[in-house]
Formats: structure tokens, sequence, C-alpha cells
């Protein structure tokens, strides 16, 4: 009798982001998650601060984190990672969202995902094959200048991962976009250490099926 091996698509996906770094739900729980980080940076507020600024200051960070919400679930988003803690007296100018699953029809009846990828490595320049977790994926990373007809206030940094979803019927894919905005005058070397940071981040990849 030959046995048939059945596989079943992932429920979902984990990542071990950066110390100092929160992650705000976009389906559900995004209040509790914004009120959270809100809270920590009121707490963190120097201790000369001002006590009558302080409502002021919450008001401020609570609108900004808001926006930043908006803009991620307006994209698809549906987890968003932020550097929440200062990093030698800064906090880091980046994020990344990992979007909801899409789907995209295969290039032929009888091919797979490494085919779209293929296709789409083709249309992208300086995309690149990666390994997540045993899956092959796309990485891309550009540029992107400012240019606000286009609502891109200020220039950025952007690095996508694009991983087909195992198993899944019809196929399903995940996306990945990390941005870190570009102060002018600013050293590329800095901004090459945020990518490979996102990018070691992203080696923590790893499908969950629980």
């Amino acid at each position: 009798m030959t046995t048939v091996e059945h596989h079943r698509a992932p429920n979902g996906f984990n990542l071990v982001p950066p110390p100092g770094w929160d992650v705000i739900p976009l389906r559900a729980g995004t209040k509790e998650a914004v009120d959270r980080i809100v809270r920590k940076a009121v707490a963190q507020l120097p201790a000369g601060f001002p006590k009558d600024d302080i409502p002021k200051a919450r008001l401020s960070l609570t609108q900004e984190m808001k926006k930043v919400v908006r803009r991620a679930s307006a994209k698809g988003g549906m987890t968003l990672y932020l550097p929440t803690e200062r990093l030698h007296g800064i906090v880091l100018p980046v994020s990344f969202v990992a979007s909801e699953p899409i789907e995209i029809p295969r290039v032929r009846p009888d091919s797979g995902p490494e085919a779209v990828l293929a296709a789409l490595a083709s249309e992208i320049p300086g995309a690149q094959t990666r390994e997540l977790d045993d899956t092959a994926a796309l990485r891309s990373e550009r540029e992107v200048p400012a240019d606000p007809t286009q609502g891109v206030d200020v220039a950025h940094r952007r690095v996508e991962y694009f991983v087909p979803v195992p198993d899944s019927v019809p196929d399903q894919y995940l996306a990945f976009s990390f941005s870190a905005l570009i102060a002018p005058g600013s050293d590329p070397a800095f901004y090459d250490t945020l990518v490979e940071l996102f990018d070691a981040v992203m080696g923590t990849f790893r499908w969950s099926y629980a």
C-alpha cells in the first residue's frame, strides 16, 4: 500500500524583532498596543520634562502613532514593527510591516510559486532570491525619493521580501516591507547598517503551524 503524504499550509509566522522594538497588530488589539507604547514613551521622558507639558506630549505621540498605524493598514498591513526605545539617545527612523496574504495566479497551470518569483525578479532591478525557513523568497532594495505628489513626504530606503506560503491553495504570498527615512546629508553607511538589521530579523523568520 502506498502512503500519501499530506501537506498543510502554515497558519502564521514568527519573527524575532530587535531589542527595544514593539509589535502592533493591525487586525485586532491595535488600540491596546498603541496605548501601551504611548505609556512607555511617557514614562521614559527626561526627569526635568515639565509636568504641565506631559498631556500635550502624550496627545502628540498618540496622534503620530495613529497616523503610522493608518498608513500601514491602508497598505494592507497585518502587523507593524516599530523601535520604541532610544538607541544612543535617538529613536531609529525605521519601521517594517508584514502585509496580509495576497493571492497571485500561477504563471502556468503546471507551474508553482518559483515561476512567479522568477517572473517578478525579471521585472524588479536588483531583486535576489533568498531562503526563509526552507522557502524560496524574493528580496529587493531601493531608495525612494521624496515626492509629495505621490504621497512620499520624505526620501527613504526600502527593502521588501516577498514570500510564498507553502502548500496554500490557491497560491498565497506574504510581503514584508522595511522603510528607513533618509535625513539630508546623512551617512549612507548608517542606512546600510539598518538594512543589515532588517535582514537579520528576516533571518529569524519561521512558519507557524500551531
